[in-house]
């Protein structure tokens, strides 16, 4: 009874009173809390009403193509204020000496989550970098070994593709910039490769003039640069000939259509001219038949 008495003093002469006087026990703390609002509220107000707005409007006229990079830069900003804001705050409320103390425990959790978190951390580091890339937009048509679509949102971890057949797909960072990753209607003109196949014994000059012919008058060409012929190759069966032609502002829909409508021309002038295309292959049978039973 009388430990528990002694404590039970002890505890009542800890304990703040009650009453106005009481007040200026908290007053230390409201103080630093007063210094901490007032600091992170003038850090924050000038990073998102001055130096955010300045900064997006420096990174959009260098990058007017790439809206991606523009709302990123934007966001990432956001946070970074705020980050600084209770730096500034802590500082000015006197507590600085908490950040200085904890530096050690958030180097070891940084450590941490590092090791733990690799693959989500290379995404991240790999969507900095697309996004930063001036040469992989919103909108684009990309190829990678795995797939193929047009591009429809990059984020920091993942860029979500939209295939040709109406799929979307959603590509971790790290596979598109650790593969080959092509855009064949990324310029604004574009070189369509196309090869044919003509039968040793029609004139193969004359159907390198019919597919040059064909390439000249069809629309959607370009008049510049003007569409080549060449022979590329003597194959077993028929010579394989060559044609390169151009498409001006290509998109994906143009590019296939233009292929397409050059196809179907060049084999309505081809049957026309009497001019085998890719014939079949010759093959020579060797064997001998057996007979049973009586004639």
């Amino acid at each position: 009874m009388h430990l528990l008495g002694a404590v039970g003093l002890v505890l009542a002469a800890e304990t703040p009173g009650t009453g106005p006087g009481a007040l200026l026990d908290y007053w230390p703390l409201l103080e630093r809390l007063g210094w901490f609002l007032a600091a992170f509220l003038v850090v924050a107000i000038v990073g998102w009403v001055v130096v955010e707005p300045a900064i997006s409007r420096f990174v959009r006229s260098r990058n007017r193509n790439n809206p991606t990079i523009r709302n990123v830069i934007t966001r990432w900003l956001r946070l970074l204020v705020v980050a600084v804001a209770v730096l500034v705050g802590l500082a000015a409320a006197g507590f600085g000496y908490v950040i200085g103390d904890s530096a050690l425990v958030v180097a070891a959790a940084t450590l941490a989550v590092g090791v733990a978190g690799q693959t989500v951390l290379g995404s991240l580091v790999s969507g900095m970098v697309l996004v930063a890339d001036p040469e992989f937009n919103v909108g684009d048509y990309v190829e990678w070994p795995d797939g193929a679509g047009t591009i429809q949102s990059i984020t920091l971890r993942v860029t979500r593709v939209v295939t040709p057949d109406g799929e979307l797909v959603t590509v971790p960072n790290t596979t598109l910039t650790s593969e080959a990753v092509t855009r064949p209607y990324g310029r604004a003109r574009h070189r369509i490769v196309d090869t044919v196949g003509i039968a040793y014994e029609t004139d193969v000059g004359e159907a390198l003039s019919h597919m040059h012919a064909v390439a000249t008058n069809l629309e959607g060409v370009a008049d510049e640069p003007s569409p080549d012929v060449y022979v590329e190759s003597f194959e077993s069966d028929w010579v394989e000939c060559r044609v390169h032609y151009w498409v001006a502002d290509p998109n994906r829909e143009d590019v296939l259509a233009v292929r397409s409508a050059y196809a179907q021309a060049l084999k309505e002038r081809l049957d026309a001219a009497d001019i085998g295309i890719s014939p079949a292959s010759k093959r020579e049978l060797l064997g001998r038949v057996d007979v049973d039973g009586e004639a």
